[in-house]
């Protein structure tokens, strides 16, 4: 199954997703994989990225994924759920650093879903909601939130859950009972 989760800045969409993972991981067995895309490129990032990893505790194995989404499911088996956290910081590499046009990343992106569709893995995607933010002036700007909506559509297109964080709260766009 592949979930994805959005939500603004700081919403709690982190330890919902989180949570969503472990209930897909207690009902079919296998292991907690979680794909970091953030860099401790400074102070502040590096302590954020500690208190997460100190607050999801040591069951999870982590992997960090800048940018090779292609590679991040190799030698993860089947029956385990991965949670990708985050999609948005992912897209600014790829458009920013990397300089991925949106269709390569959109291709990278959608091999990721297919492999966890193939292996079969439960797949759990979180990234920030960015409509509710006025359009941005300048063009590369606007080009990055472009690509990332276009990521978005596709995630929700395929995931059979979206969930929406708003103040901690989870609300179901599309779930498989409904």
């Amino acid at each position: 199954m592949i979930v994805f989760v959005s939500g603004g800045a700081r919403s709690g969409k982190s330890e919902v997703a989180e949570r969503l993972a472990r209930d897909c991981q207690r009902a079919h067995g296998g292991a907690l994989y979680y794909l970091a895309t953030a860099m401790a490129s400074d102070v502040e990032m590096a302590a954020r990225i500690a208190r997460h990893r100190r607050d999801r505790g040591s069951e999870w194995c982590t992997r960090e994924v800048p940018l090779a989404l292609g590679e991040a499911l190799d030698g993860i088996e089947p029956g385990s759920c991965v949670l990708l956290d985050c999609l948005t910081l992912w897209a600014s590499r790829a458009r920013f650093e990397a300089g991925y046009h949106s269709a390569a990343g959109l291709a990278q992106f959608e091999a990721l879903l297919v492999a966890a569709r193939t292996r079969p893995l439960d797949l759990v995607v979180v990234s920030n909601d960015l409509n509710e933010a006025a359009l941005p002036q300048d063009a590369a700007t606007r080009d990055y939130v472009a690509f990332l909506q276009r990521l978005h559509r596709t995630l929700a297109r395929e995931a059979e859950r979206v969930v929406e964080v708003v103040a901690g709260v989870a609300i179901d766009w599309k779930s498989p009972h409904a």
